[in-house]
Parts: structure tokens; C-alpha cells; sequence
């Protein structure tokens, strides 16, 4: 059960509350990614599901307004929008807990994945309840890859290339490769490519495909790096004002949309492929020294986050690997 917060209600600033408590009873879902990525169908599904709950709900796709995941909480503090998907490892700046789901190499299948989120959500919760937000639901990305120019297969290919990364983690990682590598949204990735200043991009190829990237970058590298999620919360103070029968709308549109998106995951990878492969994308697999390379680079960024994220964050990766 999705419970309310009432503690936080009382840290958020009261001008923020207020302009929050202002708006027009209808509410707003914002994501940064394309309508046809997961997240954004699952914006979609939750805003469909709630509306016919009787809580207008308007689904905003492709980061309205420059929404970006990095500002999940000031949006909703702000009274931008009454609830939002956030890429989770965008967050790790608020909470170290929120980059657990890219961890590099952690998980290996949407199973994995579920089993660590189980395993998180009361944390994500908690995290959330601290910055006055509700966590509604979660939605898992395909593996991540490589989208790069010409094919990156090797060691030597991946070695100064330009590319972005979606958090922390996966910066540190890929600089430890050999890769120039920054942490960028996937709203910048577009201009970026189109001023010749981006080799490659860190994603998956749900994300990718969704945002056409093959038009500069016709090749997908499986690499397998990690299944991560995306998060959706609602603003405390906005879900705590609904009469009953909105909450109640609200909270089951988003136990909807979490079965719904989890049980999209299966067979999602073989979809993707199948358009990419319309698409004229090459797909590659890494040969067994850059595997290596990426997995060596991998265990002093997964043993910084082990240190930074706390006891809590220890016991949550002690329990998935026992």
C-alpha cells in the first residue's frame, strides 16, 4: 500500500505549498522521454487511469517546459506539475539510494530488476517522503548500451569517444574505460548530436529509439550494462488536498500503471531490436576484452557507491546477493 507522508508536508516551503494548492484541481504528469518510450507510456497509461477515476489528468511527454529528471522534487515543490517520471539515476545528487538500479552489471534480467526493486522501494519511498513527495510507481528500462557513429566492439573503440552518460556512476565508469564521458539529460542529447560535439550515448534501445537517435548514431553496442528504473511521485501537498475519491483514483491508477509497465518490460528487448533493425541500425555485441574492461571499470564505481550510500544501502545489496 502507497501510503501518504504527513511529516514532510510541514519542510516544504510555504510559498511553495501554497502556489502547489493554487492550481486548478486538474492535474499534470510530466516526463522528459518521448511518448513512445516506456516512460512516456506509462505517464499516459496512469494520466488515461486516473481520469477515468474521476481526477483529470493530462500525460506531458518530451520535458515540458525544460522539464528534466534531475529536478524531479523542485518541479513538484515549484507547483509545476503534480506529479512526474524521473530517470532514478538522475537523483543520486538528492540521495545516493536512487542510483542503486544503474549500478553497472548489477542486474541481468527484468526478474533481477524486480527482485532489487522490491528489495529498494521502501528506501525510494522514505527518500522521497523527505523531499515532500509521494513514490506512485515505477517503471523498468531495456538493458543499456551503446548508441555510437561506427560500431564499438573493442577497447581501443571505445577510448576517447565523446559520450554521454546518464548519471554519476556511469561517468566515473566509462572515464575509467577510456571514454570521455559526461552526464548529460537525454533532452540535451539532440542538440549535442547536431553540433558534432557527442560521439555516442549511454542508453537503452527503448530510450533511443523513441528519440530516433539513429539518425547520427546508426549503431547499437549490446552491452548489457544495466536494467535501471524510472520513478514516479506526486507532490504530498497536492495528493493530500484530493477529496478521498481522488487519492483513491490516483493511487490505483498508479498500482495500474506499475503492473502494466512491468509486464511491458517482457518482450520489449526482441521489439526494439525488430524496429532498430527497420531502421537500418547496426547491432554488435562487445568482444570479450572490452566486456572485461567495462566490468573491471565497473567494481571500484559499484565500491565508491557501496561507501557513500550508507548502511541502508549495504544491507539492501547485501540482501540481493544473498
Amino acid at each position: 500500500m502507497i501510503r501518504i507522508p504527513r511529516r514532510p508536508l510541514l519542510a516544504l516551503p510555504a510559498l511553495a505549498a501554497g502556489r502547489a494548492l493554487a492550481q486548478p484541481p486538474g492535474w499534470t504528469v510530466a516526463t522528459e522521454y518521448p511518448a513512445t518510450a516506456i516512460p512516456g507510456e506509462g505517464v499516459a497509461h496512469f494520466a488515461a487511469g486516473a481520469s477515468a477515476g474521476g481526477l483529470p489528468v493530462t500525460a506531458l511527454p518530451d520535458g515540458p517546459a525544460g522539464y528534466r529528471s534531475a529536478a524531479a522534487f523542485e518541479a513538484l515543490a515549484a507547483g509545476r506539475f503534480a506529479a512526474v517520471d524521473a530517470f532514478a539515476g538522475a537523483l543520486g545528487g538528492v540521495d545516493p539510494l536512487f542510483l542503486l538500479s544503474s549500478l553497472p552489471f548489477l542486474t541481468a534480467s527484468p526478474a533481477d530488476a524486480a527482485r532489487l526493486r522490491d528489495l529498494a522501494r521502501p528506501g525510494y519511498a522514505a527518500a522521497a517522503a523527505r523531499q515532500g513527495a509521494v513514490l506512485l510507481w515505477t517503471t523498468p528500462w531495456p538493458p543499456s548500451g551503446f548508441w555510437t557513429r561506427e560500431p564499438v566492439t573493442t577497447p581501443a573503440a571505445l577510448r576517447g569517444l565523446r559520450i554521454r552518460t546518464y548519471d554519476s556512476t556511469g561517468t566515473a565508469v566509462l572515464r575509467a574505460a577510456g571514454a570521455a564521458a559526461e552526464a548529460l539529460s537525454f533532452a540535451e542529447v539532440e542538440t549535442r548530436l547536431e553540433a558534432g560535439t557527442l560521439d555516442a550515448v549511454l542508453s537503452s534501445g527503448d530510450g533511443g529509439a523513441g528519440r530516433r537517435l539513429w539518425r547520427w548514431l546508426p549503431h547499437f553496442t549490446e552491452a548489457s550494462y544495466a536494467w535501471p528504473l524510472s520513478l514516479a511521485f506526486a507532490a504530498a501537498p497536492r495528493l493530500a488536498a484530493l477529496p478521498p475519491a481522488g487519492r483513491a483514483a490516483v493511487l490505483a491508477a498508479a498500482a495500474e500503471t506499475e503492473a502494466r509497465q512491468w509486464q511491458a518490460i517482457e518482450g520489449r528487448l526482441a521489439a526494439n531490436r525488430q524496429v532498430m533493425r527497420e531502421n537500418g541500425v547496426g547491432l554488435h555485441a562487445p568482444d570479450p576484452a572490452l566486456r572485461g574492461l567495462l566490468r573491471e571499470a565497473a567494481r571500484s564505481a559499484v565500491e565508491a557507491w557501496r561507501a557513500g550510500a550508507g548502511e541502508a544501502g549495504r544491507a539492501i545489496l547485501a540482501a540481493y546477493a544473498g
